[in-house]
């Protein structure tokens, strides 16, 4: 009979702890200061990056890429990429070009041969929309060529900033 005794007591104590635990926890969820959102803010400023297959990994892209990305966390603008498949030819690169024309991009760039080569062949098809061919480019209005891959940071940053 003691055992039962204690084992109902022991079944009270418990019960009537984690109730207390319950309620501590709850008052301390309830009453705490939200954190900030963990979820970043984007502008509606986008900069689309064209790429030979490889993407943000060819040698002529990685710099690019990670300027944007600077650029991206200085100003909340978006950044992307395309990366061209397939024939790596200035007919088949121009598709991709129309694809990141149509889709909202305020500033294009263009790293690798095919990318930069369906700019020079069709930037004055969107005459509204700024393109940068990272090498030599053809000189038209809406297109700046940028020799030096370190200047991308400074450059997608005052576009997204204009954007925005």
């Amino acid at each position: 009979m003691l055992a039962g005794r204690l084992s109902r007591k022991t079944w009270l104590i418990g019960g009537a702890a984690v109730a207390v635990v319950a309620i501590v926890l709850t008052v301390v969820l309830v009453t705490r200061d939200d954190p900030e959102p963990r979820a970043r803010q984007y502008t509606a400023a986008t900069a689309c990056l064209l790429t030979p297959a490889a993407g943000v990994t060819d040698r002529d892209a990685v710099p690019v890429w990670d300027g944007m990305q600077k650029a991206s966390l200085a100003t909340h603008g978006k950044v992307r990429y395309l990366a061209v498949i397939g024939d790596q030819t200035p007919a088949n690169a121009a598709t991709y070009l129309a694809t990141l024309a149509l889709g909202n991009c305020n500033l294009i760039l263009a790293a690798g041969p095919a990318p930069a080569a369906a700019v020079d062949a069709n930037a004055a098809a969107y005459p509204k929309l700024r393109f940068v061919v990272v090498g030599a480019a053809k000189d038209q209005a809406n297109v700046t060529a940028l020799t030096n891959p370190a200047a991308v940071t400074g450059l997608v940053t005052d576009a997204l900033k204009a954007a925005a």
